[in-house]
């Protein structure tokens, strides 16, 4: 996220003023978008289903989890430096390849979906209070937001209450679907397991969209989109 300084009368029109808050030309901020979710879920989720085939469930998320570690290796080599969301991603799916090929039992092959939610949880809490919450580093490398060097007060704030929700978020679907795991069946629980994390991710990312507009209002910002 970028703040431009403010400029004189005598400036060209198109140089915006201060509390303009930068985000890439929509082509942009989508391609950009979309690679990220392409390294961190599009791959794995292939390498699952090329796997699966192959060697059945087990197979399959080794080869999620070691998709994603190749990919990773790939960008530390090209570009120095791995995006956060690709390890959030590499963490997980080793934490669930490693809990499907331990044992056949159903029960530690269900317990995946709680522990990876409680995993999830313990990563965004732990960098909230710190100088550099994960959602601010999501949000550089997803949709190329780029903070100035001394960040307004409302935005650095914004960013850790952010991080504590979805903290927030994970732990609650944790707990819940802990609970439903000892209370239905294995079938009502895979779905019932898709329903819980598509509705933590929505509400989640709609009150973070929320939260942002109305941060943008209180701190007297302003959003302006590059040019292509």
């Amino acid at each position: 996220m970028r703040l431009r300084t403010r400029v004189r009368p005598d400036q060209p029109a198109d140089v915006p003023v201060a509390g303009d808050v930068e985000l890439p030309a929509p082509a942009r901020l989508t391609l950009t978008a979309g690679w990220n979710l392409a390294e961190s879920l599009g791959l794995p989720l292939l390498a699952y289903a090329v796997g699966g085939r192959l060697g059945g469930q087990g197979a399959g998320m080794a080869a999620a989890a070691a998709m994603v570690w190749l990919t990773a290796a790939i960008r530390k080599v090209l570009t120095g430096s791995i995006p956060g969301l690709l390890v959030i991603s590499g963490l997980v799916l080793t934490l669930q390849a490693v809990l499907v090929l331990a044992t056949g039992s159903v029960l530690l092959f269900l317990l995946q979906f709680p522990v990876a939610n409680l995993a999830l949880c313990i990563v965004f809490a732990r960098t909230a209070p710190t100088g550099r919450p994960l959602v601010a580093q999501l949000a550089t490398e997803v949709v190329a937001l780029r903070q100035p060097s001394a960040a307004p007060p409302g935005l650095a704030r914004f960013f850790r209450t952010v991080t504590w929700l979805w903290a927030g978020i994970f732990a609650v679907s944790a707990i819940g679907l802990a609970v439903l795991l000892a209370a239905v069946p294995t079938p009502v629980f895979l779905l019932l397991t898709t329903v819980v994390t598509v509705a933590g991710v929505a509400a989640g990312t709609l009150l973070s969209v929320l939260w942002f507009i109305r941060m943008l209002r209180r701190c007297g910002l302003r959003i302006r989109f590059g040019q292509a």
